[in-house]
């Protein structure tokens, strides 16, 4: 067990995270940060931009940059202020009484307040090639990476709201977007799937699921498999949009916090407050809605403000 009682402890390192880590170090707070482990997809150091190539949307890079890159400079920021890192997974926590209890295996960590930044994950169809190619073709953000495709021929994965706004989102880019669902008919909403048939651009492969990915080191291409009678058939497309859904990395908080039916963090409106004084939560574990780079690093912000307040009003 830690000696001393920390001020702050932010688990999770994405954009969230470590601006949390950037603004409570620059307020004196020495944060801790638990970023997660290397070997895992889910909660890894630096979130899901580890796993993208080129970011031209954050501003300050006119000429883009590197996801993995942006993440070093963040944490080397955080760094420069004094934030402390721990290259580790947290694995339990018990927030019914402060000091906070923050557990890394047997090791036990104290905090007066704690910043929640462990982010979501999209789903994916769970094939072999999805590790080889994400970001190369291969995407799970059409606003992240539309801007790549134009004049191309994509495909997107799913039925619900987000894949419609997703497919229709990238005709302003493509020559031809085709929506790809498992069923024949969609789950969206009446006026999403409207905006669908109505558009001359996107068209619609019912009761098909894509079962392979083709390319070496960008996509060339898909095999999509019939759901009714198992036919097989290539699709010419040079990228390929995931939309099947998020899943925030909540499990360590339930039961512990408020969490949404959705699965999402509970958040006080404008704030970043839970339902447990004295612990905050900001990025994509309770937004599922914007889910940028940009605005998980706003809510971070958020949170470290909250969270210095927070602790000023204790003394």
């Amino acid at each position: 067990m830690a000696d001393n009682i920390r001020n702050v402890i932010i688990i999770g390192s994405g954009p969230a995270g470590l601006t949390a880590a950037i603004y409570t170090a620059r307020a004196n707070l020495e944060p801790l940060v638990i970023e997660g482990e290397p070997s895992s997809t889910s909660d890894q150091p630096g979130g899901q931009l580890m796993l993208t190539t080129e970011v031209e949307n954050f501003p300050g890079f006119p000429d883009g940059i590197m996801g993995p890159e942006l993440m070093m400079n963040f944490r080397s920021q955080a760094a420069r202020f004094g934030a402390e890192f721990l290259t580790d997974k947290v694995t339990r926590v018990d927030f019914s009484q402060r000091p906070f209890r923050v557990w890394v295996r047997d090791d036990e960590y104290q905090a007066h307040s704690i910043i929640v930044s462990t982010g979501a994950r999209s789903l994916m169809l769970g094939l072999e090639a999805e590790s080889r190619l994400l970001g190369h073709g291969l995407s799970t953000c059409a606003t992240c990476d539309g801007f790549f495709f134009r004049g191309q021929n994509i495909a997107v994965v799913g039925g619900g709201d987000s894949a419609i706004e997703e497919a229709t989102f990238l005709t302003k880019f493509a020559d031809k977007v085709t929506l790809i669902h498992r069923r024949d008919e969609l789950r969206a909403s009446k006026i999403m799937q409207d905006r669908a048939f109505a558009n001359p651009k996107i068209e619609l492969l019912w009761n098909h699921t894509v079962t392979e990915i083709h390319g070496t080191d960008k996509v060339e291409g898909i095999q999509v498999t019939s759901t009714i009678d198992g036919t097989v058939s290539d699709l010419a497309v040079t990228g390929v949009f995931v939309a099947i859904g998020h899943r925030p990395n909540t499990d360590l908080f339930r039961g512990v916090l408020d969490l949404e039916d959705s699965g999402y963090l509970s958040t006080q409106p404008d704030s970043t407050y839970t339902n447990v004084e004295g612990v905050f939560a900001c990025g994509d574990v309770q937004d599922h809605t914007y889910r940028q780079a940009i605005t998980a690093a706003g809510s971070g912000c958020m949170a470290a403000i909250d969270a210095e307040r927070w602790l000023e009003a204790l003394h």
